[in-house]
């Protein structure tokens, strides 16, 4: 970026503007680019006033999540963490004190104590109160024996009440499965609106994209396009991983991945020893079936399952049918996601899963979707994602100062005008137009109101094009 002083005043011609003669007299060896630049801005400009209301909530709930995780740990000390001692109980007795304290519901998973200062978190599903999606967590002083508390808790990250209520407002607006559609709204537009800023701004001439020496709008759109430039790799990352665990567009990825054969395999929890489902939560109130927690706990730790892992009890504990499933939980780098099924009746492993031989798309789906939720390499991710979040904030307000910026005679906002789509060449618009319908039909939430801006576009044109005509005529 120049630093040189600029001479030049907001009463310049502005090249960001269709009709100014950068735009409209095609420099050399730009002929195709020169009709599309237009287009390129007025795409730019509308679905920026129109979709950053969402990718701004989408920003600010961002960064107060990845804010969340070290919030946490200060919130819940008292239950996270313990005095360390001598050595550990049993796990059996860990689930036993825990049980005592807290008999209704069932044990759906345990998850023993992974540090030296770490409590054990025994996981119980149908409790009276909490909710159905939820789990109650009774955390347990690993040493001792000593019931610390117990807290809801919400998905395989472990969140608690703090983190889980960000969570979901960041993902839904804790408005359900209808709030999700914000959330893939944003997705689905920020690498268009990025990918559509920085092709705007490399085809500026370099002296125009100075920052230093400018004022008034030509300074809020250096400042604007500079960050955009640097944030923009960051921007297209989680936007594509963002879609990945979306509702439709999801969809859609999780179906290629199958018809590919790289859906994430999952332990066999049956007797068959077939890659098939987890084990769920046990149907009785306690977790010890056959040969109990601890032979369990020491059956995975003989296959290499290091801390942290989560020993899940067998759906049906009658007849040895299902089994136990030790799984380990470190989403951190380096990832441990192997797992391992137990039989309850005699404590053999019946299958094993390992992370390594996971299909080469699941693992960048694991790994894509921990570093954009800010847990793969810890404090680093949460604050590299608190400064793509503050960057993408600042973006959107000098985007609509821009706007502001752009009126003229007290008219806030001066649109850009359009037509654009009529100056380029069928050879170029004809294959742009189907490549947009194919990503349209697979990023629903990007077509469909893509689809709609055009038609009211045209809608509008067409009327300021008839009353222009009936000005004319009289």
């Amino acid at each position: 970026m120049t630093t040189a002083p600029s001479t030049e005043t907001d009463d310049s011609p502005d090249p960001d503007s269709p009709d100014s003669p950068e735009s409209v007299t095609p420099a050399p060896g730009r002929s195709i680019w020169s009709p599309l630049r237009p287009l390129v801005l007025r795409l730019h400009f509308y679905a920026g006033v129109l979709v950053a209301p969402f990718l701004l909530v989408a920003a600010t709930t961002g960064l107060l999540y990845a804010a969340s995780f070290q919030a946490e740990k200060i919130v819940y000390a008292q239950e996270m963490t313990v005095p360390v001692g001598e050595s550990k109980l049993p796990i059996s007795e860990q689930v036993a004190a825990a049980r005592e304290e807290h008999p209704r519901g069932t044990v759906a998973a345990v998850r023993p104590s992974p540090e030296a200062d770490a409590s054990t978190r025994v996981l119980l599903s149908g409790v009276p109160g909490v909710d159905a999606e939820h789990k109650l967590a009774v955390f347990v002083d690993p040493y001792t024996g000593e019931v610390r508390g117990a807290l809801e808790q919400y998905g395989s990250t472990g969140a608690l009440p703090l983190r889980t209520w960000i969570d979901e407002f960041h993902r839904d607006l804790h408005l359900g499965e209808t709030g999700r559609l914000y959330s893939e709204l944003a997705a689905s537009w920020l690498w268009v609106i990025a990918g559509g800023g920085l092709v705007l701004w490399f085809s500026r001439r370099r002296k125009q994209r100075k920052v230093r020496g400018t004022s008034g709008r030509r300074r809020t759109l250096g400042l604007h396009g500079t960050v955009g430039v640097w944030a923009a790799a960051g921007f297209f990352f989680l936007s594509a991983t963002g879609l990945t665990w979306s509702a439709y567009a999801g969809s859609h990825i999780d179906a290629l991945r199958t018809s590919l054969n790289q859906a994430t395999p999952t332990v066999s929890a049956s007797s068959g020893g077939e890659h098939a489902e987890h084990g769920s939560a046990s149907a009785e109130s306690g977790a010890d079936h056959g040969v109990g927690l601890d032979k369990v706990l020491a059956a995975g730790r003989a296959e290499g399952l290091g801390d942290p892992v989560e020993i899940v009890p067998p759906a049906d504990a009658s007849a040895g049918s299902t089994a136990y499933v030790v799984q380990q939980v470190q989403r951190s780098w380096p990832t441990k996601q192997d797992a391992v099924a137990v039989n309850p009746t005699n404590g053999q492993v019946m299958d094993v899963v390992r992370f390594a031989d996971y299909p080469v798309l699941a693992k960048l789906s694991r790994w894509g979707i921990d570093a954009h939720t800010g847990v793969l390499f810890g404090i680093v991710n949460q604050i590299a994602l608190m400064g793509l979040a503050l960057s993408l904030i600042l973006l959107i307000l000098w985007g609509y100062r821009m706007w502001w910026q752009r009126g003229r005679a007290s008219a806030f906002g001066r649109p850009i005008p359009r037509g654009a789509w009529q100056q380029v060449p069928p050879y170029v618009l004809v294959p742009l137009m189907a490549t947009v319908a194919v990503i349209g039909y697979f990023v629903p939430l990007l077509g469909i109101p893509l689809a709609a801006f055009i038609a009211v576009d045209v809608v509008l044109g067409e009327i300021a094009y008839r009353r222009g005509k009936r000005t004319y005529a009289r």
